[in-house]
């Protein structure tokens, strides 16, 4: 397989020097690297263009799913790695996740990503989505101790360390990106599954800064998260589920007013019922069914 890397930067001027070097440094090189640029105030460019990426400049913020989306097109392979700005790879993440995505039905690979400045301390290991629209962030803020290092299948990958299969993301058409930033992730697994497509886990290690750029967006990240969630519960949960998604988002109405942020997540909620009933109608079959896909599993309380 030929493989590219993609990065959607924005501003990221403080981690993009370090990714791109740990892209250089691999032991089986990228064939291509990709950095698309959503409209930099900083450096960005100048920095992608030093250390020989290929630019794609959008000249404003359309989200992560839009510049993923242009990258993945732009990519000239059939395996593509999707990897934020503030994301160091290990020189052998893509010799050992390769080999995975090139297996007979598996769509993408999951990485194990830790904390960029405590590595010993475990960001994601796979997603999880749950019957209550909760996506797990498997090992999440948990010591790596050894329970993530064995080779598997997940929900989905995080697209902060994925790689892709670009045949199998563009026939389900991409990333939605309508939610712009923060679960498109999850909905592209989502729909990947549904489409008879497996998420594959391998425990090559993708070193991750956390935050980002986030802090510039327009509303807090719990925002995107409440409005996000509702938008894919919308585009796929069926209505029997409806009593356990009532329940989380009580629950996190609940934590939000007693952590004082019950007002960034009531503006995300609202922000997604103007997308709700085209979401809705986008709804139908699929060659695997949505109970195969999420599976039942315990409430959590």
């Amino acid at each position: 397989m030929r493989t590219a890397a993609v990065v959607p930067a924005w501003n990221g001027e403080r981690w993009l020097p370090g990714c791109l070097r740990a892209l250089a440094a691999q032991t089986r090189p990228f064939d291509e690297v990709i950095v698309v640029d959503n409209g930099s105030a900083d450096r960005s460019v100048a920095i992608a263009r030093e250390h020989g990426a290929r630019v794609v400049a959008l000249g404003r913020n359309t989200g992560f799913a839009f510049a993923a989306n242009r990258g993945i097109e732009a990519a000239g392979a059939e395996a593509v790695a999707l990897v934020n700005t503030d994301v160091e790879l290990a020189p052998d993440w893509l010799e050992r996740t390769l080999p995975r995505l090139a297996a007979d039905g598996i769509g993408s690979v999951a990485t194990k990503m830790v904390d960029l400045e405590d590595r010993t301390r475990l960001y994601d290991a796979g997603d999880v989505l749950r019957r209550d629209g909760v996506c797990e962030q498997l090992g999440r803020f948990t010591a790596d101790d050894g329970r993530f290092d064995t080779a598997g299948e997940v929900f989905a990958a995080c697209a902060g360390a994925g790689l892709y299969r670009r045949e199998a993301v563009l026939a389900v058409g991409g990333f939605d990106e309508r939610f712009f930033a923060y679960l498109e992730d999850v909905d592209l697994g989502l729909r990947l599954q549904r489409a008879g497509w497996r998420c594959g886990y391998e425990p090559a290690i993708a070193a991750h800064a956390s935050g980002g750029s986030s802090w510039q967006l327009e509303r807090p990240v719990p925002g995107w998260i409440a409005r996000n969630t509702l938008l894919l519960v919308a585009k796929a949960f069926p209505l029997r589920w409806a009593p356990l998604v009532l329940y989380r988002q009580a629950g996190w109405l609940y934590h939000a007013a007693r952590e004082r942020r019950l007002r960034a997540w009531l503006r995300g909620l609202a922000a997604a019922l103007p997308l709700l009933p085209a979401m809705w109608r986008e709804r139908g079959p699929s060659p695997v069914p949505i109970d195969v896909v999420v599976p039942k599993r315990p409430i959590r309380w």
